[in-house]
């Protein structure tokens, strides 16, 4: 049996973020939630010693991507790489993966898009909990997304 933190099944999303020069990066999340309907606000968890997080310290905007389902293969270099040992949009260009929304590469075969604007952050432990605001947002294809039942599906992730 899961754990039960890991119990209910959780959508995956992947961030492009900005290092507010020339870098971007792309980077796996699970630990998303919308937190207020007016004004649509989510809480994020950007995971510490990422390329990531270094990357919303300098630039505190970045795009969420709602990943569809058949997108678990992306996980290796998403989730299990680092963005400051790869240059990950690089590889994933190279394989005809990202196109660009608002200023920001993003994974065509995403079903959605939002732009969010970090508003404050706290301390949370191995992550860092991020308050943020929608800018923007555009449901791109039709789909089922893909959770965390599928990566355990796939072995992935642990329960």
């Amino acid at each position: 049996m899961h754990r039960p933190w890991n119990r209910p099944e959780l959508a995956v999303y992947s961030i492009s973020s900005f290092d507010g020069k020339a870098a971007y990066n792309m980077h796996m999340i699970t630990y998303v939630t919308a937190i207020s309907m007016q004004p649509k606000r989510f809480i994020c968890g950007i995971y510490e010693g990422t390329r990531t997080r270094s990357n919303i310290e300098r630039h505190p905007e970045f795009v969420l991507q709602l990943l569809a389902d058949h997108q678990y293969r992306l996980t290796t270099l998403l989730g299990k790489q680092s963005g400051n040992d790869i240059d990950k949009v690089g590889r994933l260009e190279k394989r005809g993966l990202v196109t660009n929304w608002q200023g920001f590469p993003v994974l065509k075969e995403s079903l959605a898009f939002m732009k969010l604007r970090i508003i404050n952050t706290m301390d949370g432990g191995d992550h860092l909990a991020c308050l943020c605001e929608l800018m923007s947002w555009k449901n791109n294809l039709p789909g089922e997304p893909l959770t965390t039942n599928i990566l355990r599906q796939h072995k992935l992730i642990r329960s």
